[in-house]
Protein backbone atom coordinates (compact mmCIF):
# COMPACT_ATOMS: atom_id res chain seq x y z
CA UNK A 1 0.00 0.00 0.00
CA UNK A 2 1.43 3.05 -0.90
CA UNK A 3 0.10 5.09 2.50
CA UNK A 4 2.43 5.10 4.75
CA UNK A 5 0.96 5.77 8.76
CA UNK A 6 3.29 7.29 10.84
CA UNK A 7 0.94 7.37 14.23
CA UNK A 8 3.73 5.38 16.03
CA UNK A 9 5.89 8.86 15.47
CA UNK A 10 3.45 10.87 16.62
CA UNK A 11 2.73 8.89 19.62
CA UNK A 12 6.51 9.01 20.70
CA UNK A 13 6.82 13.05 19.66
CA UNK A 14 4.04 13.67 22.33
CA UNK A 15 4.96 10.90 24.76
CA UNK A 16 1.59 9.00 24.77
CA UNK A 17 0.43 5.74 24.87
CA UNK A 18 -1.44 4.18 22.58
CA UNK A 19 -3.99 2.59 24.98
CA UNK A 20 -4.33 6.86 26.06
CA UNK A 21 -4.92 7.84 22.39
CA UNK A 22 -7.55 5.02 21.71
CA UNK A 23 -9.58 6.12 24.68
CA UNK A 24 -9.15 9.37 23.77
CA UNK A 25 -10.82 8.72 20.26
CA UNK A 26 -13.34 6.00 21.73
CA UNK A 27 -11.62 3.04 19.68
CA UNK A 28 -10.51 -0.22 20.74
CA UNK A 29 -6.48 -0.77 21.43
CA UNK A 30 -6.55 -3.49 18.52
CA UNK A 31 -7.86 -0.78 15.83
CA UNK A 32 -5.93 1.49 16.76
CA UNK A 33 -3.12 -1.01 16.00
CA UNK A 34 -4.11 -2.47 12.95
CA UNK A 35 -4.35 1.41 11.85
CA UNK A 36 -0.57 1.97 13.36
CA UNK A 37 0.28 -0.66 11.29
CA UNK A 38 -0.48 0.33 7.99
CA UNK A 39 -3.34 -2.85 7.80
CA UNK A 40 -6.29 -0.43 7.70
CA UNK A 41 -8.36 -0.70 4.51
CA UNK A 42 -10.16 2.50 5.64
CA UNK A 43 -9.99 5.31 8.34
CA UNK A 44 -13.23 7.99 8.80
CA UNK A 45 -12.22 11.58 8.59
CA UNK A 46 -14.02 12.15 12.00
CA UNK A 47 -11.62 9.56 13.62
CA UNK A 48 -8.64 11.39 11.56
CA UNK A 49 -9.97 14.91 13.00
CA UNK A 50 -10.03 13.69 16.15
CA UNK A 51 -6.24 12.18 16.18
CA UNK A 52 -5.20 15.52 15.10
CA UNK A 53 -6.42 17.37 17.99
CA UNK A 54 -5.41 15.24 20.58
CA UNK A 55 -2.14 14.93 19.44
CA UNK A 56 -2.30 19.26 17.44
CA UNK A 57 -0.96 17.72 14.26
CA UNK A 58 -1.83 17.70 11.10
CA UNK A 59 -3.20 15.13 9.28
CA UNK A 60 0.70 15.36 6.79
CA UNK A 61 2.06 14.24 9.76
CA UNK A 62 0.21 11.27 9.98
CA UNK A 63 -0.03 10.68 6.64
CA UNK A 64 2.57 9.94 3.52
CA UNK A 65 1.82 8.77 0.42
CA UNK A 66 5.16 7.08 -1.66
CA UNK A 67 4.83 5.88 -5.36
CA UNK A 68 4.75 1.81 -5.75
CA UNK A 69 7.32 0.57 -7.18
CA UNK A 70 6.47 -1.46 -10.13
CA UNK A 71 9.54 -4.12 -9.95
CA UNK A 72 9.13 -4.38 -13.92
CA UNK A 73 12.03 -4.01 -15.78
CA UNK A 74 11.16 -1.84 -18.86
Amino acid sequence: MPIYVHLDVMLAKKKMRSKELAEAIGITEQNLSILKTGKAKALRLSTLEVICEILECQPGDLLEFREEESGQLE
